[in-house]
C-alpha cells in the first residue's frame, strides 16, 4: 500500500504541500492537465514552480499568481472617480468573492474524479465551518480569502491532484508546530496561531517550534486535518520518494515541509494513545476488581496493577490505563470516585499493532470466534477466550480441553 508521511518540522501551508509533492516527482505538466479539470477561467490564473533555498537546504517553492484585468487593478486606486466604473469592477470582482455554494459548483462541475471532488468539499466545508465559528457569521454568507482565493482553490484540488497521481491510499503525519507572536491579516493584528488554524486543529497533537510568525496556514491546517489517518511518528516503510516544499518566509530554521513516500511495510499501524498512570497505598485491596471492570466498560483498551514501593517502602499498587486521548476526562471521573487517588501523571506513546480480522469456526459446541493477524508470511489465530470460557462452564468440561480443541479445528482449515 503507497503511504505518505508529511513532517511538518517548521509547519505547513497550501503551497507548502505541492510544492513537496512537485519536488518529490509530481509532474508540473500532470498537474496542470489536471487543474484545467476545473471549472476556472484559464486567465485567472499562472501557477509559478521554482527551486529555493532555504537556510542550508533546497525546497521547491509552489506559487499560485492571480491575474487581475486592468480595470480590477485601475480600481484599488480609483474608485472614487467614476460611479459606472465602480460597478463595472465590483462585478469583475464577484469571480473573486466566491461563496461556498459557488466554490462546491465549481467542484461538482468539473471532471475531476468523485473521490477528489468528494475529499475537496469535506475540506473547503472544514474550513468554511471554521470560519463561521471565529466570524459568527452564517456559514453559507462567508465570502473572504480563505474560500474565495484562487490561491486556494488551486492548493486544495493540486494536494488532492498529486496523491491521486502519486497512488497514495493513507497520509500520514507528524504533530503540528503553530508558531507564536502576532501577524497582520485581513480582519487586522491576530494572534498566532490563527484563530481558524486553530480551530482546524482540534484534536490533532500541536506544539510550537519556537518560531515566532505564522507557520501554519488556515489552509494547511484545513488540508492536513482532513486528509491525515494519525497524527505521530513515521509509520514503517519502504521509503521510495522524499520532496521539500518551500514557504514564502525565512526563518532560522529551513522553512521547509518534508514528504516521504513510500510502500507501507506489511501490515503495521501506528496510532497515538494515552497513557493515565497513579499509584495507590491507601485503598481496600478488594476495590481493584470493581475499578477494572468499570474502566474496561467505558472502553479503555487495557488496564493492568503493578506491586511496586513507594517512599518509606510502603507497598502499593500502580494502576495503569491505556486508553485513546479523547477518554482522559472520563477516565479521571472514575479514577477520583472510585479510588483514593488525588492525581495521576498522563503521557502519549505510539502504539504500533497488526491489524487484525475476526472470523466464526463452527465447533462441536457451537461457533466460536477467532482473531487473526499476520505479520509478513506468519500468521496467528488466538480463539476468543470469553466464547471458550462460556462452552466450558456450560459443558462442565476444562477449559485448557475447550481452547486445545478450538484449536486443532483452526489448525486443519488453515
Amino acid at each position: 500500500m503507497k503511504i505518505a508521511y508529511f513532517d511538518c518540522f517548521s509547519g505547513i501551508s497550501g503551497d507548502m504541500i505541492l510544492g513537496a509533492l512537485i519536488d518529490a516527482g509530481l509532474s508540473v505538466d500532470v498537474l496542470a492537465k489536471e487543474l484545467k479539470k476545473i471549472n476556472l477561467h484559464p486567465t485567472e490564473y499562472e501557477i509559478e514552480v521554482t527551486k529555493t533555498q532555504k537556510v542550508f537546504m533546497q525546497g521547491t517553492h509552489f506559487n499560485v499568481i492571480e491575474k487581475k484585468t486592468k480595470e480590477t487593478a485601475d480600481f484599488s486606486h480609483h474608485t472614487h472617480n467614476n460611479h459606472t466604473k465602480h460597478i463595472e469592477v465590483q462585478a469583475n470582482l464577484s469571480r473573486y468573492a466566491r461563496h461556498l455554494s459557488d466554490i462546491f459548483e465549481i467542484i461538482d462541475n468539473s471532471v475531476l474524479s468523485e473521490k477528489i471532488k468528494n475529499s475537496a468539499k469535506n475540506i473547503f466545508l472544514k474550513l468554511a465551518k471554521a470560519e463561521s465559528m471565529i466570524h459568527n457569521i452564517d456559514i453559507n454568507e462567508i465570502h473572504f480569502h480563505e474560500l474565495s482565493g484562487i490561491d486556494t482553490i488551486i492548493d486544495i484540488i493540486g494536494t488532492l491532484v498529486g496523491l491521486e497521481v502519486f497512488g497514495i491510499e493513507k497520509v500520514y503525519s507528524s504533530p503540528i508546530p503553530v508558531g507564536s507572536g502576532f501577524v497582520k491579516a485581513a480582519h487586522g493584528i491576530m494572534p498566532v496561531p490563527a484563530p481558524a488554524t486553530i480551530q482546524l486543529l482540534e484534536n490533532v497533537p500541536i506544539y510550537s517550534n519556537g518560531i515566532e510568525d505564522e507557520v501554519t496556514t488556515p489552509t494547511g491546517a484545513a488540508i492536513i486535518s482532513t486528509i491525515c489517518e494519525n497524527f505521530g511518528s513515521v509509520p514503517p516503510m519502504k521509503l521510495l520518494k522524499v520532496g521539500y516544499g518551500a514557504g514564502q518566509k525565512n526563518f532560522t530554521i529551513p522553512n521547509l515541509l518534508r514528504v516521504m513516500i513510500g510502500e507501507s511495510i506489511d501490515n503495521l499501524t501506528s496510532k497515538k494513545r494515552l497513557v493515565i498512570e497513579t499509584s495507590i497505598d491507601d485503598m481496600n485491596p478488594q476495590i481493584y476488581e470493581y475499578l477494572m471492570q468499570k474502566l474496561f466498560n467505558v472502553g479503555v483498551l487495557d488496564v493492568f496493577f503493578t506491586p511496586i514501593f513507594m517512599k518509606k517502602q510502603r507497598p502499593a499498587t500502580l494502576i495503569t490505563v491505556l486508553t485513546e486521548p479523547h477518554k482522559e476526562n472520563l477516565i479521571a471521573e472514575i479514577i477520583f470516585k472510585e479510588t483514593t487517588s488525588i492525581g495521576y501523571r498522563k503521557y502519549f506513546i505510539e502504539k504500533v499493532e497488526l491489524e487484525r480480522e475476526i472470523y466464526n469456526v463452527n465447533t462441536p459446541w457451537g461457533p466460536v470466534r477467532v482473531k487473526k493477524s499476520n505479520f509478513a508470511d506468519f500468521y496467528n489465530f488466538v480463539p476468543e477466550y470469553d466464547d471458550c470460557k462460556k462452552i466450558a462452564q456450560e459443558n462442565n468440561i476444562p477449559l485448557k480441553f475447550v481452547i486445545k480443541e478450538v484449536e486443532k479445528i483452526i489448525s486443519t482449515n488453515m
